[in-house]
């Protein structure tokens, strides 16, 4: 309790390192980490008005339940028009806002980013995201 008085720790609302044997949470610094080769799986997010789909590619497809946004840059001209709509959140039902964020790429993947906060270390974008566009979500 002193160290998180101090400053030192805090609390948050992130991913952490598990490790099952342990039954501990890791530093980043204890863990080595491996890169496993994976694939893009393609969902379709059809728009609340049905006039149209976003596709979305994403390695993550079992995180889409925590889906709360999905992203788009608001310089693509494929998206910026819809930015403040919203989209189905397939096999959910849940409508979900389209936002306009610079970080989403227009040269990756689809160019539409879902996002889901504290599921990945690696994008922390996610994080930023989320809480940008608190009053959207």
């Amino acid at each position: 309790m002193d160290l998180y008085k101090k400053g030192w720790i805090y609390r948050g609302e992130f991913i952490i390192n598990w490790d099952p044997a342990a039954r501990t949470a890791l530093s980043d610094i204890e863990v080595i980490h491996k890169d496993v080769e994976g694939a893009f799986y393609h969902m379709n997010y059809m728009l609340e008005d049905g006039s149209r789909d976003l596709e979305v590619a994403t390695t993550r497809p079992e995180t889409m339940f925590g889906d709360v946004a999905v992203a788009v840059n608001p310089e693509d001209p494929r998206y910026k028009d819809l930015i403040g709509k919203n989209v189905i959140l397939p096999i959910a039902n849940k409508l979900i806002p389209i936002v306009g964020d610079e970080h989403a790429d227009p040269e990756f993947g689809t160019g539409v980013v879902k996002i889901t906060p504290a599921h990945d270390q690696t994008t922390s974008w996610s994080v930023n995201v989320t809480t940008c566009h608190k009053s959207t979500l």
